[in-house]
Formats: C-alpha cells, structure tokens, sequence
C-alpha cells in the first residue's frame, strides 16, 4: 500500500538517532557486542533503582480490583496529587491535581500540550540545536517550528529569540538539562525570557506559552541547582517523565504540569484530557501510574552519570576535542576535527564508534555521544577517538 508524501519525505530525512542505532545492531551482529561502542541513542543503561521494583511487587501482590481498566483521561487523582504536592514544595506556587494531566511519557505531553495550544500556522520557537522530534511534534498540529541559534557555549541567545517573536508566535519551547548538548539554561536567562514573553504577549495582545521539556530535570551534576522555571512566567506549561531518573523509558509514563498562575488554566487542562483521548493515548499506563505516584523523590544514582561524564570529557579535552562541558542530562556534544559532521561519524564507524552527527539536532559539525553506557564501553572506545584527534591533526 502506498505510503503517504508526507511521511515519505519525513523517512527519507528521518532521524539519525535512529539509524545509528540500527546501524549499531547490524555491526553487533557483525564483531559481537563487545566489539562495538555504542553511543547513538539515549538510553539509559542504569536499573531502575530499588524502590521501584519494591513498589511494583507491592502493587502486584495487592492487586485493587479493576487497578488496569480506563480512568480519567487527566489520570489517576491521587498520582495527580502527589505531583502536585511535590511541585508546590520546589515552587513558590499551590499546585493542585487540576494543573496535572498524566502522559505517556514526554512526548507523550508535549503532543497533547502542543495540540491543545496550537492552531493551523502557529510558531513554536525553540534554540538550536534541538531534540530533533520537535520539528515532527509542532508539525504534528499543524505548526511551524521556528529555530534561533543558540551562544558559542550553547546558552539562550536571548536577543535572538525576542526578534524572532512574531504575531504567529504561540510558544517557545525549551529543553534544560538540555539534548543534545547537556547545557542547563541558568535562572538569571529564564528570569530575562520571562521578561520578554511578558512584553512580547502585552503587544500582541495574547499569552504567549513557555513550554519546558524537563526530562532530565533530576539529572544534574556538581550540585547545580535547576532554576524553577513556574517563576520565571506565568504562563508556563511544564513536561516531564521518568523515562530517564527512574530509568523506565519503555515505560512510556510522564506528566504535564500548568502553573496556577496561566490564564485560562481550567479550559487547557481539560483541552489536554481531550487531546490524550483524542490523539489515541487515551491515558498513561494505569500501573506505572500507581507506581510513580509512590517514587516522588527517588531516582538512579546520578553520580554515575557524573563520573561516565568525566571519564570521556576529560580524556575527549585531552585529546584535543573542542565541547562544552555537560552540567547535566548524559550527552556530550563536541565539535568535529572536521567540518564534515557525517564523514567524521562515519569515521568513527569504521572504528566501531556509534555517535550521531549533529545536523541531525540542527548543528552540523558536531557530533551527540550518549554516555548512558557501560563504562567500559567508554573506556574501550577512548583508542578509536585518540587516533582519529591524531589523524586529522587534533594532538
């Protein structure tokens, strides 16, 4: 059967996340797994911590009778208010399960929050580089994204992104501990987004959303502290999901969170509740509901994340390799010893070194390593990246 133009043009151009990964699996088949160093896809290779298995065998073991069936489109109450009962203890605001919609997962929630909010030509703008499903999300609903270059260092170019507000603006997206560069956007820049939305929306004569896809939000290192974003803007929309803290992202389940302070709060909760039945979701998975409602301040074991981090940061500098150092998530995102971002990934191939070229996140010239391996499969990769720093003159 035929496939759609539309999807045609986006699976000629789809994601080299993808690719990589399955280019990973054929050379695995090849020289065995042991053999290839895999760094194309950010998934996490940490167990679930302890209480999450002892809170699945607790809820397993004392089934509630009719604990799998449909409920509420927003979720279950109770998982709703232990959310925000946790938010309204990290913000200054009072939370209540109303400003809670369960996902599957983030993007999960960024879906039904960006059908909810967008109508037909509505931009959505987002620094770049970028997590490179948002294009397809925004599309999804019938929007445009809208890119803005980012600093040197990656941080918010906020000059940039007040020029590029426009009369068809609806949202500016953000992503902190950010994918695919591991920057966190600091307080002082999201206090001055703040400022410019809050002029931005007076002149046009409508709120304009923060969007704030925070799913590595527990995933931070050096005792940084993660700005609240609910007090930078009112008009704040959070994601989140613990694919990546409780290391259960095949378990598709996450959140949305309004700020209590957003206009109109009550309709686009229940436009959200509409769009997670309408979109096929119907509700996020009703025992991972039960579960995560109960692991409200658990996550893996962050420390980690930091010393895979400076394992290869440290011997990547070394070596030569220009980056900026990850404050949190669990990537690296170096730049190339080459201009050719896909020829110095195939490079690396050739030494069974899977990265991702960075014009797949809309900066071409670098390259996305994702460190949530085993460390020896940093360890054992550190020869591949030192002879190739060698070769194209680097150390």
């Amino acid at each position: 059967m035929a496939v759609s133009r539309k999807i045609q043009k986006a699976l000629e151009g789809a994601s080299w996340i993808r690719k990589m990964f399955e280019e990973g699996d054929r050379l695995k088949q090849m020289y065995g797994p042991r053999k290839v160093f895999d760094f194309s896809l950010g998934n996490p290779i940490a167990e679930p911590p302890e209480e999450f298995f002892e809170e699945l065998k607790r809820v397993s073991h004392n089934p509630i009778p009719g604990m799998c069936r449909y409920m509420s489109n927003s979720g279950y109450e109770e998982t709703r208010r232990s959310i925000a009962s946790m938010l309204s203890e990290e913000t200054s605001l009072s939370f209540t399960g109303e400003q809670i919609i369960m996902s599957t997962g983030a993007a999960g929630g960024l879906n039904i929050a960006l059908k909810s909010i967008l109508d037909p030509g509505d931009e959505v703008i987002t620094p770049s580089p970028y997590f490179v499903e948002y294009r397809f999300y925004v599309d999804n609903h019938g929007g445009v994204l809208k890119l803005v270059e980012t600093r040197n260092d990656f941080s918010l170019d906020l000059e940039a992104i007040e020029a590029a507000i426009g009369k068809m603006t609806k949202a500016i997206l953000v992503n902190s501990p950010h994918n695919p560069t591991g920057v966190v956007y600091s307080e002082e820049s999201l206090i001055q987004l703040g400022e410019i939305l809050a002029r931005k929306s007076e002149q046009y004569g409508k709120p304009i959303c923060l969007l704030c896809d925070e799913p590595y939000k527990k995933i931070v290192y050096d005792d940084l502290e993660i700005p609240d974003v609910f007090s930078v803007y009112d008009h704040c929309i959070a994601i989140n999901s613990y694919s990546k803290d409780l290391s259960i992202p095949g378990e598709r389940i996450g959140y949305v969170a309004i700020s209590p302070l957003a206009e109109g709060k009550e309709k686009l909760a229940d436009a959200m509740a509409f769009s997670n039945r309408t979109l096929g979701f119907v509700n996020a998975p009703a025992l991972m509901q039960r579960l995560v409602g109960k692991l409200m301040h658990v996550s893996v074991d962050i420390s980690e994340y930091q010393e895979k981090r400076d394992l290869l940061y440290n011997a990547l500098a070394d070596f030569g390799y220009s980056m900026v150092k990850p404050m949190g998530a669990f990537y690296l995102f170096p730049r190339c010893p080459i201009d050719d971002d896909v020829a110095f990934v195939r490079a690396l191939q050739a030494k069974n070194i899977l990265t991702v070229p960075g014009r797949g996140f809309g900066k071409p010239g670098h390259i996305r390593i994702a460190y949530c391996v085993e460390r020896w499969v940093i360890e054992n990769s550190l020869d591949g990246f030192r002879e190739l720093a060698i070769e194209y003159g680097k150390r």
